[in-house]
């Protein structure tokens, strides 16, 4: 076991949210430690090409991107390591957490930024093309773009899914929504837009199969009607997994404020928790935005909430 280490600002994962937060916190002498948890970069190291984020032009990739705003981080002195935070102790003054269940950190404040992870079906087809970026994606908003004029196959049934069909079908020529069941989970308004929306079909009692591909993009989807067992395959350049986020908060259980789904409510208008000096940003309180640029401005939000927290404590 090694000793105790004391810190200003902590910091808990590493994707836009979490080094925007150090980018403002290191520049306010907060001088933060921050982990970058089990997943360097979160969600967007599987996103190929990043074209919405204000500021590069020609676009970026995600990867690239995370390593850019590592730099910056560095650059002001924030102390990137790696590691995961085990456990946490909110009952004092002082916050404690462990990092890979040895070290222990006593911190002033805490900025969780430890984000979501999108939930897949766990085909092994399906994870082919989502590593290799060849056409399988968890988010419409981000990636609809790239299949523009093209068809696509969209999974789910919740409202989610059904705003990400409406607005894939403003880009794509056909989309085809398979849901398992023989309704829609989704609310009666958000259900009749995808079924007044011509080139939406949805094929109800309707699983997947197998993501069918050429080894570089997806070419199609093989599917299977649950109550016939009848099995057809869909052509497709595009297919979207919209069956809901996890977000990556089971550590904070018990001591943070959350909804039935494991998302950190944030007093409405700041990134503060019902924990004095422990602050949240990004995906892991966000289920409804969910894209880096707004987790990169809750980032710099909680930056600001924790240095105010500090000055007031010192004052």
């Amino acid at each position: 076991m090694s000793g105790i280490e004391r810190v200003k600002c902590l910091i808990i994962g590493s994707g836009p949210a979490g080094y925007t937060a150090a980018i403002y916190a290191a520049r306010a002498n907060m001088s933060p430690v921050l982990y970058q948890g089990l997943q360097p970069g979160g969600q967007l190291t599987t996103t190929n090409e990043v074209e919405n984020f204000p500021g590069y032009p020609s676009g970026i990739t995600g990867p690239e991107m995370m390593i850019e705003l590592q730099k910056q981080a560095e650059r002001f002195n924030t102390d990137v390591r790696s590691g995961w935070v085990s456990k946490v102790d909110f009952t004092g003054p002082v916050h404690k957490v462990w990092v890979d269940e040895t070290t222990e950190i006593h911190a002033d404040t805490i900025i969780i930024s430890t984000g979501a992870s999108a939930k897949y079906l766990g085909l092994e087809s399906e994870q082919h093309y989502l590593k290799i970026g060849g056409g399988v994606s968890a988010c419409a908003v981000c990636d609809g773009f790239f299949y523009r004029g093209q068809e696509t196959v969209i999974v789910g049934a919740g409202d989610s899914a059904c705003e990400e069909a409406h607005y894939l079908s403003k880009l794509c020529t056909k989309v085809t929504m398979l849901v398992r069941r023989d309704e829609f989970r989704a609310s009666k308004i958000m259900a009749n837009r995808v079924k007044n929306t011509e080139n939406i079909e949805i094929l109800y009692n309707t699983e997947t199969e197998e993501v069918l591909g050429d080894g570089n993009g997806v070419t199609g989807v093989k599917v299977k009607n649950n109550v016939t067992g009848e099995t057809k395959e869909i052509p497709a350049t595009g297919f979207f997994v919209a069956i809901g986020h996890k977000p990556n908060t089971d550590i904070f259980k018990g001591w943070l404020d959350m909804d039935e789904t494991g998302y950190i409510i944030n007093k409405p208008g700041s990134s503060k928790t019902n924990i004095d000096g422990v602050f949240v940003s990004g995906d892991a309180a966000d289920h409804v935005y969910r894209q880096a640029i707004t987790a990169a401005g809750t980032g710099c939000m909680a930056a600001l909430d924790a240095e105010r927290y500090l000055a007031a404590k010192e004052g």
